[in-house]
């Protein structure tokens, strides 16, 4: 005779009604408010013995939630969150986001999930027919940029390894600037590999500074990939991918483009000019749950040839041997360093679904208006000064005359007001201020507001 189910895995319909009425209002929520920075005190109080030997109702442990805990936590989902890179998930992401959850995908293989990777897939290739990778294109949906370069820059090092006929011992260096985002440094430390370190012109890697640097090198051989940024973090620069994919093919290198945040402006018009290289790349990330709307946590990561990725990833087990059979198969698992994975592509795949691609060109284009607009108050405001012309949604720009102390009691008072999240950002030394343009919903007037608290 079965056991009865633990009272945990039970249906709960009280639960259930308490926790759909929570997110029906954070839902409606319009705009999304600010909130503050947490106590750490007071929320070590707040939480004192909760986590006890017999639980506690659910409705106090929700009030608890939403009185305190989600009171001290900035909402990266407010139009009035302008620092790092934001999000602004669509309603519908966010609401099949729930399903997902509900549904407890194991999202590592076909066998599992082949209805969900088969949607994941629909949306990696929209994703790969706008940066013109071609048919063999395919890849996963990962956490985030972080994930998605650590994978890809594996492949691109255990491929040269054996292109080379080299171990672990051999020194293998990989080409970047010093705008490259800091979880590729972080990558090499991981995998490694050494940064080979190129000068930038105006701030912007180039094919004519990579063939310069690799000509006065003495061992240029031991360059095995480079890695070009679609959208800096900071400024938002596009490098010149066609000039650095001319270099890498010439050479024989991995040519990664990390597209984490600005990856998103291939389905912009305005701006689809300045990705052009990006179909010479041999892997690829963007990050949806940037500027395309999608919920914490999903990046997109795609390889030009899957396979040469299927032949560094795929783990090897005796339980595992049964995902690797003949047919459809496609295992997410095989393209990433990952093995348990939730089929995070899903809540995106519904929103494009939804709402059109053409839908998610707008919204990209009014984020890339409003940082040209930003920019052109910036120029006409004498006390403030315009440190660079936006290619993107970012814009960074100086108050004159203000210290480092200003910016950060500036930056505070915003939000103790509940004006603005903006934080100030570093340029060749010197602390400044910065926009991060990504939610449809931030407007000029919202702009305006936070620029008349420099005067």
């Amino acid at each position: 005779m079965s056991a009865a189910p633990n009272r945990m895995h039970r249906p709960d319909a009280q639960l259930v009604d308490l926790v759909f009425d929570y997110m029906r209002e954070r839902l409606q929520y319009d705009p999304v408010p600010l909130d503050h920075p947490g106590d750490g005190e007071h929320l070590r109080t707040q939480l004192a013995g909760l986590l006890n030997e017999h639980g506690n109702n659910a409705a106090d442990v929700l009030k608890l939630y939403d009185h305190e805990l989600s009171r001290a936590v900035i909402s990266a989902d407010s139009p009035r969150y302008l620092s790092f890179i934001p999000c602004a998930p669509t309603k519908a992401a966010l609401l099949f986001d729930m399903v997902v959850s509900c549904a407890s995908l194991q999202g590592i293989s076909w066998l599992e999930a082949a209805g969900a990777i088969a949607a994941e897939n629909q949306v990696l290739r929209l994703i790969a027919d706008r940066a013109g990778l071609p048919e063999t294109a395919g890849g996963t949906f990962v956490s985030g940029g972080s994930a998605g370069n650590l994978s890809a820059l594996v492949v691109a090092r255990d491929t040269a390894r054996r292109k080379l006929g080299v171990g672990p011992e051999a020194r293998l260096r990989i080409a970047v600037a010093d705008q490259v985002h800091s979880s590729v440094k972080n990558t090499f430390n991981i995998i490694g590999v050494e940064a080979f370190k190129v000068p930038t012109v105006d701030r912007r890697f180039t094919g004519e500074a990579l063939r310069a640097a690799l000509a006065a090198d003495p061992n240029p051989e031991t360059v095995i990939a480079v890695v070009g940024t679609a959208g800096t973090t900071n400024e938002g620069i596009v490098d010149d991918l066609q000039g650095l994919s001319e270099v890498a093919r010439q050479r024989g290198m991995w040519f990664h483009v990390d597209g984490a945040y600005g990856g998103a402006g291939l389905f912009a018009p305005s701006v689809r000019e300045r990705y052009n290289g990006i179909e010479h790349a041999d892997s690829f990330v963007v990050d949806p749950h940037k500027w395309l709307f999608a919920p914490f946590d999903c990046a997109a990561l795609l390889y030009r040839n899957p396979q040469l990725a299927r032949a560094v990833h795929t783990q090897d087990a005796s339980y595992l041997d049964v995902l690797h059979t003949e047919g459809d198969e496609w295992n997410p698992t095989d393209y990433a360093y990952h093995l348990t994975r939730r089929a995070r592509g899903l809540p995106l795949w519904f929103s494009l679904a939804v709402h059109g691609t053409q839908a998610y060109t707008d919204a990209i284009e009014e984020g890339l208006k409003l940082a040209q607009e930003t920019a052109r108050v910036i120029r006409g405001t004498e006390h403030l000064e315009l440190l660079h012309d936006p290619q993107l949604s970012a814009v960074c720009f100086r108050r004159k005359g203000w210290t480092n102390e200003d910016y950060y009691r500036w930056s505070q008072q915003l939000l103790a007001d509940q004006i603005g999240f903006v934080t100030p950002t570093g340029w060749d030394g010197e602390t400044v201020a910065r926009f991060a343009f990504l939610h449809p919903g931030t407007t000029m007037e919202m702009v305006q507001e936070i620029l008349d608290t420099m005067a």
